[in-house]
């Protein structure tokens, strides 16, 4: 199975697990959990945008970075710009924050709610250039259906940010 058939059997999965619900932690936990297993990945997680910082929230891999400046790092940057990074070599990405010695590419993914950037979807790989625009546009998809209310038809959410 290619990346692709693996991120359109992900989005059916995330979709049907999160359908209805309104609590968002639930959901982030509920999207790591299912994007970690299904891809992976070494460090799949979110940080949310707490009291003029980003402070970690659900994840599925080793323990992490607790707390992240605003514009710092690559979810940092991520979130002040409110859009995707793709890291092909964490090495080259000026100011990486290393959680993890062991990862060595990422991507962000911003969570948008009512305009505003509210959470970033972090994943890191042990492998260089693991990521590219096939994971920036399915990662996408799943972080706008946490940013929808939760008793709505998920299927067309993608639509509805873009």
């Amino acid at each position: 199975m290619n990346k692709t058939q693996k991120y359109e059997g992900l989005l059916k999965k995330v979709r049907s697990l999160i359908e209805g619900e309104t609590d968002i932690v639930a959901k982030m936990a509920t999207v790591a959990a299912a994007v970690h297993e299904e891809m992976g990945f070494f460090w799949t997680g979110f940080y949310r945008a707490e009291n003029g910082e980003l402070l970690i929230g659900p994840f599925q891999g080793p323990a992490a970075c607790i707390h992240i400046p605003f514009g710092k790092g690559v979810c940092g940057t991520s979130y002040v710009q409110a859009r995707t990074i793709v890291v092909p070599d964490v090495e080259e990405f000026p100011g990486h924050i290393a959680c993890s010695s062991l990862s060595r590419s990422e991507i962000v993914v911003p969570v948008i709610k009512d305009g505003r950037v509210i959470a970033v979807l972090d994943i890191d790989s042990k492998e260089l250039a693991t990521f590219d625009e096939v994971d920036a546009r399915y990662l996408e998809q799943i972080v706008s259906f946490i940013s929808s209310s939760g008793g709505e038809d998920l299927s067309n959410s993608y639509d509805a940010w873009m």
